[in-house]
């Protein structure tokens, strides 16, 4: 049994099943990261030069495109080198701040979401009010967006600090804190308590948050016309498709990390498992580009400057 000195690094045995395309990856993944990073900075740029979107909803979505940035930068440029080394080790120093990373990366993500739709809300519901209460809370909601996930995951990523480590193979192409945890020596009957109440910490009070605020919504274009009714559900489409996203790369990363699907390809289950970390980022400004049409016409007018 190898004791806490002997273990300060970790084998990303997932990295072996691409030995033989290595040049083939690299170059998918170094496309997606440039496109993940042009598509925010322009998303950011955009909102920030014109003065006619510096409204609550593109701040908001100013926020959700550099947690994007965030999460994407915890994991490829890490992926990338590695694809370059012949080495597939990571250091626990190393391990342990990607985890720190990619988690708050993911409740950032769905607490941003979450306010979003407090967002829309507020602006459907209450449209007279709207700006002059967006305008008092809106700082509020953006230290509590950022601060929250970091310090709600800290409160159980200091468990996972303390433990000792007896294997060192971790069976993916980054670190993720249930991944270690599992390879500790001690007793983890503490760490998966705590890890059990953390997961309903970080959850259920952004579901309550979207699920109040969309059943408003939806009461208020019920009793609407059908004019109304289908402005305010277009306001919203564009937040329940990167709501619908991100759920869809969270249940793909459970399916494929709790569940046996030693059945599937390793490309498909590579793909299951970067999802969240990858798609959010790429589609959300996508998304709202395309599906907003003040976004798509500054979008214009920005880019025809440059012809």
């Amino acid at each position: 049994m190898k004791n806490l000195s002997e273990v300060t690094s970790f084998y990303l045995s997932d990295y072996y099943g691409m030995e033989n395309t290595k040049p083939a990856y690299f170059c998918l993944f170094l496309i997606i990261y440039v496109t993940i990073i042009t598509e925010n900075v322009v998303l950011i740029a955009v909102v920030y030069r014109e003065k006619s979107l510096h409204e609550p909803m593109y701040l908001l979505l100013c926020n959700l495109a550099v947690n994007g940035l965030y999460g994407s930068s915890a994991l490829l440029p890490a992926l990338l080198n590695k694809l370059l080394s012949h080495s597939y080790e990571i250091s626990l120093p190393l391990c342990q701040v990607q985890i720190y990373a990619i988690h708050t990366f993911a409740i950032t993500e769905f607490t941003i979401l979450a306010v979003m739709s407090y967002d829309r809300y507020l602006a459907i519901c209450y449209p007279l009010v709207y700006h002059a209460i967006m305008s008092h809370r809106l700082v509020k909601l953006i230290v509590f967006m950022w601060f929250y996930p970091m310090l709600a995951f800290f409160s159980l990523f200091i468990f996972t600090l303390q433990l000792r480590y007896c294997d060192r193979t971790i069976e993916k192409v980054y670190c993720m804190n249930y991944l270690l945890v599992r390879l500790a020596c001690t007793d983890t009957f503490v760490v998966n308590i705590v890890g059990l109440l953390s997961v309903v910490l970080y959850t259920i009070p952004q579901l309550i948050m979207i699920f109040y605020s969309y059943a408003h919504i939806l009461k208020i274009c019920l009793m609407s016309f059908s004019r109304s009714r289908l402005k305010a559900l277009r306001t919203c489409i564009p937040h329940l498709l990167a709501i619908s996203n991100y759920s869809i790369g969270c249940f793909l990363e459970i399916a494929q990390s709790r569940f046996n699907v030693s059945h599937l390809s390793y490309e498909a289950k590579l793909f299951l498992s970067l999802y969240f970390l990858i798609f959010p980022a790429i589609l959300n400004p996508a998304i709202y580009g395309l599906s907003v049409q003040v976004m798509r016409a500054q979008l214009f007018k920005m880019f025809s400057r440059y012809k």
